[in-house]
């Protein structure tokens, strides 16, 4: 495993755990999953860069478009979150109650 490899795939590591383990805020969430998808994206990017082919030179761009998409419906999740609660504590959401 060379040291690249092993930097972006601890680097997915820690934002799964993040994602996994300290999920008390909407916020925190949502930036864990951006440090993921920035791992994806920068490993794409290296990934496709080392072997050289074009026929995979626009899969790196299109996981930006898939995760600006991803950012930008969380970030609206999260203001719609913090003005109908007032608070973006996961803890106080009930999907129930909707």
């Amino acid at each position: 495993m060379t040291p690249t490899h092993f930097a972006f795939s601890s680097t997915f590591m820690l934002g799964l755990a993040g994602l996994a383990f300290h999920r008390t805020h909407l916020l925190s969430a949502l930036l864990c999953l951006e440090g993921m998808m920035l791992s994806l994206f920068i490993a794409l990017s290296l990934w496709t860069l080392q072997f050289g082919s074009t026929s995979f030179s626009a899969a790196p761009m299109l996981l930006l478009a898939f995760s600006a998409c991803e950012a930008s419906a969380g970030l609206a999740l999260l203001v719609a979150t913090a003005r109908t609660h007032g608070t973006d504590r996961l803890q106080s959401l009930n999907l129930l109650q909707c």
